[in-house]
């Protein structure tokens, strides 16, 4: 714990580690020399079995090979999308544009065609890079069909194809590479509706994997199961740019099966997990199923959604590791506070720790925007190397996310103690959070409107001991009769990815309204946990 006295809330940066402001070509180049015969990566089958691998030098050396290849097609700055699953390709793929000067536009792949058109369109990438399908959805034919209405898509490359990846690897020149640079855009849902993309810089996704790790306690050497989704920056920056930066090995699962994952921890010994509660409860249930022993692990964390204290209390008990809270957002590359895995049980359950090492962390005034005293409720903001960019193409939606001053606003509302321990206490926004996923009403409810029998929606989060929260929509329709809920969810996922599916559906005949007509969703949120409503589920 930094040792610190505040009498208002406003933690300075402090030392850690030193900040080392490189390139992620930089940070590559420099394990491979230091750890040349080191495993770095190894992919492992939907078994558990180790299929491929990679040292520190060979990772460097396909890397560096794929970014000769991305250099012959693509120009410095140029944005190309990445829409795949959890494989070696795409940790490649991340490293090489980042060493090509390219940025990589990442792509959850769940997205159906209409989100993964607006991703394309308003990054303006020019080209794809995708697998077939996975998970039974068939990601190329919706990647063809959002490409055939945009004409910049100049490319679309299977990642599996390697002749097609690689081509052109013997003839492409790597440009001069700023640590400021941009290097991948990330995309987080807003309030209208319309996801906005968060323009990250190498420095920001490199020191903040490293200094989130280092704080995880994880070291040189260390091995590490990776199934947390790539296109998330907890998989993409947190796992693999910071597992490299402190020398780990990596073992890279093509999905989250808690008996797949238990199996191979019980063969590897690592002595660190990462995952998002739901993952957290789903391993410790496998473990007390089958009855395994994981005895290696020495540190845990967790994040993205409310970690209850009992799951904290239960991880010690099976794990024999209390769980480490992470806290952040994508718009600051992610990680912004954390505990210690020393901290007492009080600040393991109630707070989300101090800030990293090189960041400033204050509470401010929404209205006023002015620092609050030590204890008051603001909104929590913060500055420094971890900062994005910009939000892409969105000067409107920057110019609010960070002032002038450089502070960014990440719409959380919390409270900060004189020791510099953030809690979280509400939000701002109206952001719900399951399972990890950030999940916005707005675009939920845009696409419920369009249900012809649909006149007034309005979706609010709920809390869920499984998922931290649940979506409930609300609705007020125009027909005798109602859809039935199964109609409701095949409309919905027509149209968006199945993790913003509503858990519940309400009719309603009337809001609760604001004097100015707004509806009031706190009211409809009391109302909900009163048991009021008739709900129906699918």
């Amino acid at each position: 714990m930094y040792k610190v006295s505040l009498t208002e809330s406003y933690f300075p940066a402090q030392e850690g580690a030193p900040s080392s402001s490189v390139t992620i070509g930089d940070m590559l180049r420099r394990q491979a020399t230091a750890f040349p015969d080191r495993p770095a990566l190894h992919e492992l089958d939907f078994d558990g079995a180790v299929t491929r691998r990679w040292t520190y030098e060979e990772l460097l050396a396909d890397a560096t090979r794929l970014a000769r290849a991305l250099a012959t097609r693509h120009e410095k700055g140029a944005r190309i999308a990445v829409y795949a699953n959890n494989i070696p390709e795409w940790v490649l793929l991340e490293l090489a544009s980042a060493m090509a000067g390219i940025v990589l536009v990442t792509v959850n792949p769940a997205y159906q065609m209409r989100e993964l058109k607006f991703v394309l369109e308003q990054s303006r990438s020019e080209a794809i890079y995708y697998v077939d399908s996975f998970r039974g959805n068939p990601m190329q034919s919706i990647a063809d069909e959002a490409c055939d209405q945009i004409p910049e898509i100049e490319r679309r490359i299977l990642l599996t194809d390697h002749d097609a990846l690689f081509d052109g690897a013997d003839d492409g020149v790597l440009p001069e590479i700023s640590s400021e640079d941009p290097v991948q855009i990330q995309y987080t849902s807003g309030t209208t509706g319309f996801p906005k993309g968060a323009l990250l810089h190498h420095h920001g996704l490199v020191q903040n994997g490293f200094d989130t790790l280092t704080r995880a306690g994880v070291t040189s050497g260390d091995v590490f199961i990776h199934h947390m989704p790539l296109f998330h920056t907890t998989g993409c920056a947190i796992l693999v740019l910071g597992g490299l930066g402190v020398g780990a090995t990596m073992l890279l699962a093509p999905i989250f099966d808690p008996a797949m994952i238990l199996s191979v921890m019980e063969r590897e010994r690592p002595r660190f997990i990462l995952g998002v509660p739901t993952m957290i409860v789903a391993l410790i249930d496998e473990a007390e199923k089958s009855g395994r022993r994981i005895t290696s692990v020495e540190r845990m964390m967790s994040g993205g959604a409310m970690v209850a204290p009992e799951l904290v209390r239960k991880a010690k008990e099976i794990f024999g590791s209390m769980i480490q809270i992470v806290y952040g957002q994508t718009e600051s590359s992610p990680v912004i506070a954390q505990t210690r895995s020393d901290d007492t049980i009080e600040d393991l359950t109630q707070t989300i720790g101090q800030p990293l090492p090189h960041v400033e962390a204050s509470i401010r005034d929404p209205k006023t925007n002015q620092t609050v005293p030590v204890g008051e409720q603001g909104e929590i903001c913060t500055r420094g190397y971890l900062v994005m960019t910009e939000y892409y193409d969105n000067p409107q939606a920057t110019k609010a996310a960070i002032d002038d001053d450089g502070w960014l606003h990440t719409g959380d509302l919390g409270r900060m103690d004189a020791r510099g321990y953030l809690t979280i206490t509400g939000r701002v926004k109206e952001m719900i959070i399951r399972g990890g996923e950030n999940l916005f009403p707005a675009e939920i409810e845009n696409a419920m409107l369009e249900h012809d029998d649909i006149a007034e929606v309005a979706v609010i989060g709920v809390p869920d001991a499984k998922w931290g929260e649940q979506v409930v929509c609300f609705m007020r329709v125009t027909s005798d009769t109602p859809p039935d809920p199964s109609g409701l969810k095949a409309f919905i996922r027509e149209r968006l990815s199945p993790q913003k599916t509503p858990a519940y559906w309400v009719y309603v005949e009337d809001w609760p309204l604001t004097g100015s007509g707004k509806i009031q969703k706190f009211k409809l949120a009391e109302a909900f946990q009163r048991d009021e409503y008739k709900v129906l589920s699918a």
